[in-house]
């Protein structure tokens, strides 16, 4: 019997197992180097702020200058309404665009649109802000909830519609083919087989936009203003959390400048909560189908 030749990894072979372990180690560690000032800051934040941190602050009104304790319930309230007022303009417009870029935007006036939301990504927050005041505030003639959802809404909207188009470029053409081939209309195929694929992709954009806008005070001070009274109306202004955070933290008050980790802390806690409530629903949708 002829023996069996012995196979001897070549130094080609060490060389690429080596170089892929090495490319391994340093993207793990670019992770760990990633996340440490993400965990630095969480946990500031959390030692700084827990110690306020209780049910007075979400049930009571902010004290007049010169008393303790009180809490933020307003602002609370307020950038809840913010955050939604933003969401209900910016949404519809960052994903309907964001469509038409993935489906019909291969010409001249596609490329100039996605160059238009790469730029407007860019913007300082300020500047939508400043945007949002000759647009609102000074036809409305006085600062309002509403101009500040306006600001809102411009920062959201690139981000939504660069992340759907993404996502629906992303779905395999074949799915299109398909829909096409059982002769259902484009614009039937796009909503029922497309944005469905592509909606767990579309949903993660829209999260990353609402953490942005929710922790925004520039465009604010321009529209919203703020407001230590209890409003809850779009055409009067508004309180909200990143305000408050600005004020106090500034402020030559000790226990103003304990609130404002607090608050900070709040803001935190009211992002992962609703990252967390999508996440669970579009995961618990995604399964069930």
């Amino acid at each position: 019997m002829k023996a069996q030749r012995r196979y001897i990894p070549s130094f080609h072979y060490y060389k690429r197992m080596l170089t892929g372990r090495l490319m391994l180690f340093l993207c793990s560690l670019s992770s760990l180097v990633a996340l440490v000032p993400l965990l630095l800051i969480f946990f500031y934040t959390v030692t700084r702020g827990v110690d306020y941190l209780s049910l007075d602050f979400f049930m009571k009104m902010p004290k007049p200058v010169g008393e303790t304790g009180g809490g933020m319930a307003n602002a609370i309230v307020g950038t809840l309404v913010l955050i939604a007022t933003g969401s209900a303009i910016g949404l519809p417009v960052g994903i309907l665009t964001g469509i038409y870029l993935a489906e019909f935007g291969n010409g001249k006036f596609g490329t100039l649109v996605r160059f238009l939301a790469d730029v407007l990504s860019g913007v300082p927050s300020i500047v939508a802000g400043v945007v949002a005041y000759g647009l609102v505030v000074i036809p409305m003639k006085h600062f309002s909830a509403l101009a500040g959802g306006v600001a809102m809404a411009i920062l959201m909207v690139p981000t939504v519609t660069r992340t759907t188009e993404e996502m629906i470029r992303l779905v395999p053409h074949s799915y299109r083919e398909a829909g096409l081939a059982l002769g259902i209309p484009q614009w039937k195929t796009t909503v029922q087989i497309v944005l469905r694929t592509a909606f767990r992709g579309i949903v993660t954009g829209i999260l990353l936009a609402i953490a942005r806008i929710a922790g925004e005070t520039a465009p604010l001070l321009f529209t919203a203003l703020g407001n230590r009274f209890w409003s809850t109306a779009l055409d009067q202004p508004i309180a909200s959390l990143t305000v408050f955070i600005y004020d106090y933290a500034r402020a030559p008050f000790e226990d103003w400048n304990n609130q404002a980790w607090t608050a900070a802390l709040v803001l935190i806690i009211i992002i992962s909560t609703l990252s967390l409530a999508v996440r669970f629903v579009t995961r618990s949708r995604y399964t069930q189908r």
